[in-house]
């Protein structure tokens, strides 16, 4: 490891602003990172290292920043905040209170234990001047639901997209959501479904099919809006009817083909203004909902009106219209005052729609309902990196290194949330997208929660293996996912796979993060067999595969080698690959056999996927997880990632092993999916194995 006397300027510089200068790959290897790769890193945080003398001039200016950073505490515990010596402190907090804290002596503020939780504001006078800087009074730990104190859920995860009815308009909507929340929990006692990002995607085509590339992090795609089920759709007269009905059949052309958002976004949104023009903005709740969301909701439909005008790449918009806060853009608002309206409205409807999924989950018997997920960023052409767009880096993008599945690294095309910018808003872009997602969710899945730590950025001209990580204050971030799920009731899951630093999964487990735990991936790597089942972390969610790997049935037969070959992205040779897939499937053959879940060691793959499903029961994991894929068979994998146009990615709809679409209406009558559903409840009311 690089000691900070042998740094060199420049790493010392980028030290100071949070970029590592070295880092340890998926092997344990020490990689140190490139000049070229820190310059612009540091450029993006702009911050000029393009030479010797720009570099001591940035290190000099660091040195004198005196900016005052929000800060968080824990409400248990108290803590100190920095301030001017002899400053006198007062805390305001978000009920109104005002609580004196007594003067800053030796330049720190002493904030006591049982503070109330919040975002509170701390006041400091000090010589005639008047000071201010956020607090955060956060939990120590995430509440544990009831059930989950003594006992453990089950759920299953869906791609919702890839799961439309016979009566949704060929793409799984949230009324589908609803409808496999109560079957699952009516029917199978399960305590949640996972659902895909549902975070808001474009609004023209062509569509942006990954869920996982929002166009905003803040509000809900209107895609999965179930238009049957909106009001004033039953009283629609009949003209109307028709063309709904119109609209309906051309979305569901081609169903059970590849997912077409672009000729099912244009007919749902067709349908959206009939709506529109017949309800209008006098609905219940409408003005309420508009008054919480207030300003970031009229920039998101002023964003989505000025789409529909200038088309998808804000980017090429002309130069006054780049920007939400201009006198071009504010005339424009109040010239399309009625199109304002009308995304405002649409918003409303996904949140009534969120709201009755949530309800339903919950009066079917759910402990915590739906589960959502949460995106690592947002597209750079979208809503966010268009409102938000000081917080953004202009040039970098977030992907991953290069590790053992994924050995030419990741670049997944976003731009990285700045940590200075957050700082200086007091993390309100962050603030604002937990508060939201929660607001109807009994449980948050993140995506990639290694990104409240560090993120790996990629330079605009560099491949996704000579990026280098850019760390954030994950006590702030971690403190307001911490005091969001306390007062939303929800359980908060962490995907921490891949190459993490072992002191992430720590910090994480501290707060009352959940972790995750995927059955291939759980191994004892020294004595290379499968992790016993009482190894197992208890605080996490278990399932056998995720939406990066094919479903069960796929992968034991290597579709995801035959796959990565096909597509070059395999870097040794396929056979190779091919043994060690075979030798790990036969060590989990012998370790089922061995505890009585698989009848014979030569069972087919289908018995194999019931027995690994089995297994998780056996493991103390308080959440297991299903994926519907695997309720029905299925083989082909939702993503490959590495890839855009060269695989359909997030466009395969729910099929059964021999690929035949398979709708959630057949779903919920499949033998297949029920007995592996009954497994699923048997697995979680088992006792696990003790050590």
């Amino acid at each position: 490891m690089t000691t900070a006397a042998r740094l060199s300027p420049l790493q010392r510089l980028a030290t100071a602003h949070g970029v590592a200068v070295e880092y340890e790959d998926w092997r344990q290897v020490r990689q140190q990172v490139s000049d070229q790769t820190l310059v612009a890193v540091l450029a993006d945080l702009d911050v000029d290292a393009a030479s010797d003398a720009a570099i001591e001039a940035a290190l000099a200016a660091e040195a004198s920043d005196d900016h005052l950073s929000p800060v968080v505490v824990i409400a248990e515990q108290g803590g100190t905040a920095g301030a001017p010596v002899g400053a006198t402190a007062e805390l305001r907090t978000e009920q109104g209170e005002r609580i004196a804290l007594g003067i800053a002596t030796d330049g720190i503020v002493d904030l006591p234990a049982g503070l109330p939780l919040g975002y509170h504001r701390l006041h400091l006078s000090s010589a005639g001047r008047q000071l201010a800087r956020m607090l955060l009074v956060a939990p120590q730990v995430i509440p544990t639901p009831p059930e989950l104190v003594d006992g453990r859920l089950w759920g299953s995860a869906t791609q919702l997209y890839s799961t439309p009815s016979q009566r949704s308009w060929g793409i799984g909507d949230f009324d589908d959501l609803a409808r496999l929340a109560r079957w699952s929990a009516a029917d199978h006692g399960a305590g949640f479904v996972l659902v895909n990002p549902l975070q808001a995607g474009s609004v023209t085509v062509p569509f942006e099919p990954s869920p996982y590339l929002p166009s905003s992090r803040r509000f809900t795609d209107p895609i999965y809006l179930a238009i049957d089920q909106l009001p004033g759709f039953a009283e629609l007269d009949p003209d109307a009817r028709a063309a709904m009905d119109a609209l309906a059949e051309q979305a569901r052309t081609g169903l059970g083909e590849l997912i077409d958002r672009d000729r099912i976004w244009p007919a749902k949104l067709a349908a959206l203004r009939i709506l529109f023009d017949h309800v209008g903005t006098e609905v219940d709740g409408f003005a309420e909902f508009r008054r919480e969301r207030g300003q970031a909701l009229i920039d998101f439909a002023t964003w989505c009106a000025l789409v529909q005008r200038h088309g998808g790449h804000w980017r090429d918009w002309p130069q006054e219209l780049r920007r939400p806060r201009t006198p071009q853009v504010e005339s424009f608002v109040a010239e399309s005052a009625a199109e304002i309206d009308f995304w405002c409205w649409v918003q409303f409807c996904c949140d009534s729609q969120l709201a009755r999924a949530q309800q339903q989950a919950v009066d079917a018997g759910m402990a915590l309902g739906v589960m959502h997920d949460l995106a690592v960023g947002v597209h750079p052409d979208g809503a966010d990196a268009w409102a938000l767009g000081e917080v953004f880096a202009d040039h970098c993008r977030v992907g991953a290194p290069p590790d053992a599945f994924n050995q030419l690294g990741q670049d997944w095309g976003q731009h990285p949330l700045r940590p200075d910018r957050l700082v200086q808003t007091d993390y309100a872009p962050f603030r604002e997208m937990v508060h939201a997602i929660l607001s109807h969710a009994g449980g948050l899945r993140i995506d990639h929660a290694m990104g409240m730590f560090r993120l790996w950025w990629v330079p605009g001209d560099q491949g996704p293996d000579q990026g280098t990580y850019v760390h954030y204050d994950s006590d702030m971030m971690l403190g307001i996912l911490a005091l969001e799920a306390a007062r939303a009731g929800a359980v908060i899951v962490g995907e921490d796979l891949g190459t993490v630093e072992p002191q992430v999964r720590t910090e994480l487990a501290a707060r009352g993060v959940y972790g995750t735990s995927i059955l291939w991936f759980e191994q004892d790597w020294d004595a290379g067999v499968p992790l016993p089942p009482q190894a197992w972390r208890r605080d996490c969610l278990a399932a056998v595969t995720t939406h990066d790997l094919p479903p069960t049935q796929g992968y034991l037969a290597g579709a995801h080698i035959d796959l990565r070959d096909r597509l070059g992205l395999l870097t040794v040779p396929k056979a190779k690959e091919e043994q060690a897939l075979a030798a790990d499937v036969q060590r989990w053959r012998t370790e089922l056999h061995a505890l009585g879940l698989l009848p014979s060691i030569d069972a087919d793959d289908e018995e194999l996927s019931k027995a690994l499903h089995t297994f998780l029961g056996l493991t103390p994991s308080r959440l297991l997880c299903v994926s519907v894929a695997d309720l029905v068979g299925e083989r082909r994998a939702q993503n490959q990632p590495g890839t855009s146009n060269e695989y359909p990615n997030w466009r395969i709809p729910l099929g059964d092993a021999a690929g035949e679409p398979v709708t959630l209406d057949q779903l919920f009558v499949d033998p297949q999916a029920n007995e592996l559903a009954e497994i699923m409840r048997m697995a979680a009311n088992r006792r696990p194995v003790e050590s």
